[in-house]
């Protein structure tokens, strides 16, 4: 079953990060800018869980929650905050919320607690993620952090692991770097991004057995995993 989110967040350019990945990861995805906009989408079509930011305009999370635990008391909400105070956590339950996640947050958490709430309701997802990814030469093993060459085997970092992951992700697309940068990390800025690039500068390096095989700089934007030969 493909799995329907309400995603809430006013941050325009964090909530289509978000919902790029969740897309990538075969969520179909509803994003709302506002709270009210959010009530007004979940009246309109059906969904199987909502992630909700807190702070937001029109209607908070905490409101819009309450309204909708009004009409539906199974549906899992997700809140997302900047706040991390424990009261502000008990006040997100009391209002309806199944679940809390501070941000900046990475996105395989995220991704983990999502799962584990579709299943509370009996809404199980098709794992489609490929654990072994073959890029030319070189075999990927996603569960292991292993980067498999005929001349070596390379064990990444975590953070090498989930650059390359998302990448593979989106073979022959451009990634932007607010997304790699929300996706690795959980939030973008200057120091991030110049941690990314160090990471990106370490890849091509572990990659460059094979000139079939490009992480090519795409100005402005982000990086796009290039491979030749219909790879």
């Amino acid at each position: 079953m493909k799995a329907k989110i309400l995603l809430a967040e006013d941050d325009m350019n964090l909530g289509f990060v978000i919902a790029d990945q969740l897309k990538s990861e075969s969520f179909d995805v509803v994003l709302a800018v506002d709270g009210a906009e959010a009530f007004q989408k979940f009246h309109q079509e059906k969904f199987h869980l909502c992630i909700f930011d807190v702070m937001m305009p029109k209607k908070d999370g905490f409101t819009l929650a309450k309204e909708i635990r009004k009409q539906d008391a199974e549906i899992p909400i997700l809140f997302l905050t900047a706040k991390s105070m424990t009261e502000d956590k008990i006040e997100g339950f009391k209002h309806g919320g199944d679940d809390y996640l501070t941000k900046p947050f990475n996105f395989e958490e995220l991704l983990l607690r999502i799962k584990s709430l579709l299943k509370r309701v009996q809404v199980y997802t098709e794992d489609v993620q490929e654990t072994v990814i073959d890029l030319g030469e070189y075999r990927y093993d996603t569960e292991n952090y292993q980067l498999e060459h005929p001349a070596f085997t390379k064990s990444l970092t975590k953070k090498e692991a989930q650059i390359l992951t998302v990448l593979c992700k989106h073979k022959n697309q451009v990634v932007s770097r607010e997304t790699l940068m929300v996706a690795v990390w959980g939030k973008e800025d200057y120091f991030i991004g110049r941690s990314l690039d160090v990471f990106i500068t370490k890849l091509r390096k572990y990659l460059s057995e094979d000139p079939r095989v490009q992480i090519a700089n795409v100005h402005g934007i982000g990086f796009k995993l290039e491979l030749g030969d219909n790879e």
